[in-house]
């Protein structure tokens, strides 16, 4: 798998392709993949954002990037004006202001309001099913259960049948056009992940989130984001600095690590003299390190209290 991704990174850094789609792929923190379901009330298509990856340790500022990554994807693949909603979970009303003030300060968000007779931008159960909005925003694990759900249901859920799969990773410094699909999805699904990539090519993709970055930036992106973890920074600031020691080839995976304590976890290797990076696998996240130093990694995070033991590998 290792060596299949290599390959498929320099064909695609060096132009032979454009788009791939695979599977178990760690994105840098700051990237997540907007997937794309056929909702069962009206069979409309509708972007979840996200489903895998993570846009952010802090839950809000998450959901927000989520909102941009899936209007990206949404006008990438033709959408124009993408109509938005937030699904009604923890932190939905925090993201809905962070949008609003962003369309307040010059960014276009196409906020659609709920099939529901009480209306708003926050969505609820109904306009999932129904497929209210183009771009359904919440958190990356509740997303992954929704593509479950979604592109499962009919048979059990050991069989992916429906949908376009778990969709582009997305971030402001990811280059490369990769799409991720589940060890579930079946030969429907993959067929409609070519499908979805060879249509996000064609839509330039890269350009898309290029131009839209640089629209959101305009309206004060940034500083809408560190006021929503202004109370988190504090409390870094204060915290020793941690120089990373020389950058290894990190092939190793460690996971059972809580996403508020990754990047924690991550200082306290490097305390130790070993390399760490913060990732994303199928199960959630993930530290990785060179497979030379899996062991005493492990015991390092045990030690420190961020793993009570090596988590199964997905």
């Amino acid at each position: 798998e290792e060596e299949m991704h290599k390959t498929m990174e320099k064909l695609l850094d060096d132009g032979t392709i454009q788009g791939c789609v695979t599977m178990h792929y760690n994105f840098p923190i700051g990237v997540s993949t907007v997937g794309k379901v056929i909702t069962p009330g009206r069979g409309k298509e509708m972007f979840i954002a996200t489903t895998t990856g993570t846009s952010s340790p802090h839950r809000v500022e998450a959901m927000v990037k989520n909102a941009l990554y899936g209007i990206i994807t949404a006008k990438a693949n033709g959408i124009k004006n993408p109509t938005v909603g937030i699904l009604n979970v923890d932190g939905a009303r925090q993201v809905e202001k962070a949008l609003k003030e962003l369309k307040n300060n010059g960014y276009h968000i196409n906020l659609t309001e709920s099939m529901r007779s009480d209306g708003g931008s926050i969505m609820r159960g109904n306009d999932l099913l129904a497929g209210t909005p183009d771009v359904m925003v919440q958190d990356t694990l509740t997303g992954n259960v929704f593509m479950k759900i979604f592109s499962a249901y009919t048979t059990g859920g050991d069989y992916e049948s429906i949908g376009y799969g778990y969709g582009p990773g997305i971030g402001e410094e990811q280059q490369r056009t990769i799409l991720i699909l589940s060890r579930a999805s079946g030969v429907p699904v993959v067929a409609n992940a070519i499908q979805y990539a060879a249509e996000l090519v064609k839509g330039n993709l890269k350009e898309v989130a290029k131009e839209e970055f640089e629209k959101a930036n305009k309206a004060k992106l940034s500083e809408i984001l560190k006021s929503l973890t202004k109370d988190n920074k504090k409390v870094k600031d204060t915290q020793e600095k941690v120089t990373a020691p020389p950058k290894e080839v990190v092939t190793g995976s460690i996971s059972g690590i809580d996403i508020m304590d990754l990047e924690d976890a991550v200082e306290a290797l490097w305390k130790k003299s070993i390399y760490a990076e913060s990732g994303m696998g199928c199960t959630g996240p993930v530290i990785m390190v060179s497979e030379e130093k899996l062991n005493t990694a492990i015991a390092a995070l045990k030690e420190a209290g961020f793993v009570a033991g090596e988590a199964p590998d997905c």
